[in-house]
């Protein structure tokens, strides 16, 4: 489970006006949805709520304390303000302890390739997987070295080592990451084989390449 702890109130009235009212008092409405479908109408303060989840992930399990309850819950949605980023509302997702969940956890790529080094392109066209798992192994993130891959060389979702009691959803053929060069690059690389290979039989010689001497 996370370490992050957010104290919020219950929000006996709904509606704009409300909302309005409780973002001018420097709080955030929100809501906090259970697994059986029914919701709590919450108000969250919003200093609290920025500084707690700063630099979570979609995965991070947060403990919401409601006047005397307590909920885990995900932070599934956050709206904010288009013109100045502040945060209008917020929806938490309930997470129930021993009920295996479904949940989407960030790839985070590190280390440098050798095919990168070796003036290859790094790739990472895939940023995510979802995973099955009970609440206290899910993992807020997932780490995946790369520094082995040369060119030419791909690391797919299957090569993506999970801890116990951690199933894997997505599908295991999607590429992670790959190193390849740029399409110029490939072209020359190609042109420059081409020509450094042997010429095949029959050719004509290259311009002012003397002739070859006669058999007598």
């Amino acid at each position: 489970m996370g370490n992050v702890v957010l104290s919020a109130k219950n929000r006996q009235q709904s509606g704009s006006a409300e909302s309005r009212r409780i973002r001018r008092s420097g709080r955030i409405p929100a809501v906090l949805y259970g697994r059986t479908g029914k919701a709590v109408s919450l108000d969250l303060d919003a200093l609290e709520f920025i500084r707690g989840t700063k630099g979570i992930s979609e995965s991070t399990i947060v403990k919401v304390e409601v006047e005397g309850k307590s909920y885990d819950a995900f932070v599934k949605d956050t709206q904010r303000n288009i013109i100045d980023g502040n945060i209008l509302h917020v929806d938490f997702y309930e997470v129930e302890s021993g009920v295996v969940l479904r949940a989407k956890v960030p790839l985070i790529i590190s280390g440098n390739p050798i095919g990168v080094r070796e003036g290859g392109n790094l790739e990472n066209p895939l940023h995510e997987i979802e995973v099955e798992c009970l609440p206290q192994f899910l993992p807020e993130r997932i780490e995946v070295d790369v520094s082995g891959l040369k060119v030419n060389q791909s690391l797919h979702v299957r090569d993506i080592p999970l801890a116990e009691g951690v199933r894997l959803i997505s599908a295991a053929d999607q590429v992670v990451a790959l190193v390849k060069f740029a399409k110029a690059e490939a072209a020359a690389a190609e042109a420059a084989a081409a020509a450094t290979g042997p010429a095949p039989a029959g050719a004509a010689p290259a311009a002012g390449a003397a002739p070859a001497a006669e058999k007598k």
